[in-house]
């Protein structure tokens, strides 16, 4: 009997989850090949496809993405006791096993600017339910050079409503109630 040969398996998911220091360099390696890199950021509580096509839209921007996962305990802070569903680990880990994503990793300040010092992103591309003006002041380290991008909110798509529906607040796609 012929042995079919194996075909190369992919890389596991969570070996693209990496520590600040470990982007930074691999930011660092991508821009000294020309490579675009494209930084944005989030809590990713429940992963919907409002998720999907904004990770999806950031890639667009440039040749590789860096999505930073709002720790758990900064996640309580923005969002409540309640949250988060999903530790950030396992959050993390879903978020690079998508195709769009490059590199993953946990921060667990209020902002990611001092991410965004760090890594020094060519383009920092945020949901666009935040104004430029907030994310210019709060997000961004002084001296920031790289571009910013505001992306595509997709209607009804938030994790509060996917939660509202699960615990049987049945909200529409704008956040009211139906019957």
């Amino acid at each position: 009997m012929t042995q079919r040969p194996r075909t190369k398996q992919p890389e596991p998911a969570r070996a693209r989850v990496l520590t600040r220091r470990a982007v930074q360099r691999e930011v660092q390696r991508a821009q000294r090949r020309g490579e675009r890199v494209v930084f944005t950021s989030g809590c990713f509580d429940l992963l919907h496809v409002g998720h999907v096509r904004s990770l999806e839209q950031a890639r667009s921007f440039g040749d590789r993405l860096v999505v930073a996962v709002n720790s758990d305990a900064s996640v309580r802070r923005i969002k409540g006791r309640e949250r988060p569903l999903v530790p950030a680990r396992s959050r993390a880990e879903i978020l690079a096993a998508l195709a769009c994503v490059d590199w993953v990793m946990v921060f667990g300040g209020a902002t990611p600017k001092a991410t965004i010092a760090a890594l020094a992103p060519d383009v920092y591309a945020k949901g666009g339910d935040w104004p430029l003006s907030v994310l210019r002041a709060q997000d961004l380290p002084p001296g920031y050079s790289g571009e910013v991008e505001r992306l595509r909110q997709i209607p009804g798509q938030r994790t509060t409503l996917v939660v509202d529906r699960i615990r049987g607040n049945r909200r529409g796609a704008h956040g009211r109630r139906t019957v």
